[in-house]
């Protein structure tokens, strides 16, 4: 239960690419990747406001 060779990476894409087609697979990772975008945006916007309550603390 360590890590995935290659063998297990590639049944696992199989499985995939059978359960959603190659027409859906780019729409998922497009949502995916903006997904990301958007957290890590968030995450950058909320990082100077801890800083402020923080300062404010001391």
């Amino acid at each position: 239960m360590g890590r995935f060779g290659v063998t297990e990476i590639l049944i696992i894409l199989a499985v995939v690419l059978l359960l959603f087609g190659g027409k859906k697979i780019p729409e998922l990772m497009k949502g995916l990747g903006s997904g990301i975008k958007e957290f890590k945006n968030a995450a950058k916007d909320d990082q100077p406001t801890a800083k402020k309550e923080e300062e404010e603390v001391k």
